[in-house]
């Protein structure tokens, strides 16, 4: 089926927000089970920030890389030190509306299956289950030697007993719990070990240059086989774990939205673009397609 060519709607007055909700619950009203795919943009109302531009470019230095973290220790220091200093921010983060929105659309039982390349845990937070973490979960850490998982929040209490000159130390919030630490000697920080067998912690998350678990892969293709309709919010799938599902929906004849602020890789994919905030445009587009009016 060959793509629409996307709608783009740039919300800045009350007006084109009613406008964006409407085309969005127009088109929501169309289909009756949706895989969801969410990014960065998504969590930006609760406090996260985001990696990228609305033109896809970095805003910033990419995240580090599983190569650095399994094999410089100064890297892996480095690391760990901002990540002491962020984590606070991503464990005290709280659902916004979008992720209200999309629990809501869930519980309705409009949803097949959430995909999230977000970290944070917050859509269960909202209320959300049938969720595929595609890049695992930030709270949550694992040893690269014997595989214990062990909770961040302990971990966090290991590095502050590690390193007791870094408690306290305030620093502006970056994306996934890391922070901008710039011009500091991360030679003396001390990386945690593992409690059972002193093997390498690294968050339980997919580095740069890893691969997404294949059983993961497998339950967003057998989800995407069972919807009917795809709706991407907040991301700008740059990444490419992300387009590629996005790209598979499209050479299935699947429908394709999109939600988010600025370009993504899939623009011309879709058969529905709006640029907007979805913390703003999703709580909406719920209204507008419900007859008794319940706010999300």
């Amino acid at each position: 089926m060959p793509a629409v060519p996307p709608t783009p709607v740039d919300v800045t007055d009350p007006a084109a927000g009613a406008d964006a909700a409407g085309r969005l619950a127009d088109w929501l009203a169309a289909q009756r089970r949706l895989l969801v795919l969410t990014g960065a943009g998504c969590s930006t109302g609760s406090g996260i920030p985001d990696y990228r531009d609305a033109n896809g470019a970095w805003k910033r230095s990419p995240p580090i890389t599983w190569q650095a973290f399994t094999g410089d220790p100064l890297a892996r220091a480095r690391y760990w030190a901002r990540s002491h200093v962020g984590w606070p921010i991503v464990a005290g983060a709280r659902p916004n509306p979008a992720h209200a929105a999309l629990a809501r659309l869930e519980h309705d039982g409009r949803v097949e299956h959430l995909v999230t390349q977000n970290v944070d845990g917050l859509h269960q937070r909202a209320g959300s289950q049938r969720v595929i973490d595609l890049h695992g979960r930030i709270d949550m850490t694992v040893c690269l030697d014997c595989r214990r998982q062990v909770p961040r929040d302990e971990v966090q209490v290991l590095l502050d007993r590690l390193n007791p000159d870094w408690a306290g130390l305030d620093a502006g919030a970056a994306p996934d719990g890391d922070a901008d630490l710039e011009g500091l000697d991360f030679g003396a920080f001390q990386s945690p070990r593992c409690p059972a067998c002193n093997g390498l912690l690294k968050p339980d998350v997919v580095f740069f240059g890893e691969n997404v678990p294949r059983v993961r892969v497998e339950a967003v293709r057998d989800a995407l086989g069972r919807a009917d309709a795809m709706l991407v919010v907040g991301s700008s799938l740059m990444v490419y774990s992300g387009f590629r599902i996005a790209r598979a929906a499209h050479e299935r004849g699947v429908p394709l939205a999109i939600l988010t602020r600025g370009v993504t890789r899939a623009d011309a994919l879709a058969t529905l673009k709006i640029e907007a905030d979805a913390a703003r445009v999703l709580p909406g587009a719920l209204r507008a397609g419900d007859p008794a009016g319940v706010v999300v």
